[in-house]
């Protein structure tokens, strides 16, 4: 299985990442990827850009190095009732929507069930996808939201960076590729690229889906055109408009 189009992917303009989007495209260009959603940090992480960065995306091309360009965010679910860190005026200006819990800023670490909260994610008119969310720390009830997010047409993302750095989450991220394949709740399969030799490396992550024989028409990122069609299609938004068009 090839995946062409990245949608999680980060740059310096979060702090603790050490690319540009030039970088980025041009190594993707190299690769043979087809693009990429520029999606950083929301405000609330302490070194995530201002919520200007977000109003600006306009300013990006459609596409840099032959590589297609989507605007987007990861947002920060900040509690059990599903608030989160970009307003409803600039998620919707944004292609593409992911929601992540992040522990810095997550304010309901000791609660045991965090159900409440990835079910208000998939309620939101504006999140696309569940990211990383395999983590102990955060249990919930997957197989009710993944029959859910199959439900409202919001996808799960399997995170090659979890392999690396969330390593306790593996075991769970295995767990809902396989509810994803019962219920044929559709997938993304991401990078959460910090540097751009990062970018379109999926190898843990399609390791584990191969293993699991996933079913690659659940996958809405195997190219560019089929999540253009999730999102303009099944999800119904209309790709944020980009300064002179």
């Amino acid at each position: 299985m090839r995946i062409k189009f990245d949608t999680h992917t980060h740059t310096l303009a979060t702090s603790h990442a050490y690319s540009t989007i030039s970088e980025n495209a041009s190594f993707a260009a190299k690769i043979g990827m087809e693009g990429f959603a520029v999606t950083e940090h929301a405000p609330a992480m302490p070194d995530a850009p201002h919520q200007w960065f977000f109003n600006n995306l306009k300013n990006l091309p459609r596409e840099l190095y032959g590589q297609k360009l989507l605007t987007g965010a990861e947002v920060n679910i900040l509690d059990l009732k599903g608030e989160l860190d970009l307003s409803d005026e600039i998620l919707k200006r944004l292609d593409v929507v992911n929601a992540s819990i992040h522990s810095p800023v997550y304010r309901d670490n000791g609660a045991e069930d965090h159900t409440s909260a990835y079910e208000a994610m998939v309620m939101n008119p504006y999140v696309d996808i569940l990211c990383h969310s395999g983590s102990p720390s955060f249990p919930y009830d997957y197989e009710y939201i993944v029959k859910l997010a199959k439900k409202h047409n919001k996808l799960i993302e399997i995170n090659n960076h979890s392999f690396a750095v969330r390593r306790s989450s593996i075991p769970n991220c295995k767990k809902l590729a396989e509810l994803c394949k019962k219920y044929s709740t559709g997938i993304v399969v991401s990078s959460d690229a910090h540097f751009f030799t990062d970018i379109g490396n999926y190898t843990h992550a399609l390791e584990l889906l191969d293993e699991i024989s996933f079913p690659e028409e659940l996958v809405m990122n195997t190219s560019y055109a089929k999540f253009e069609q999730y999102l303009t299609v099944t999800r119904g938004k209309k790709l944020s408009p980009r300064l002179g068009e």
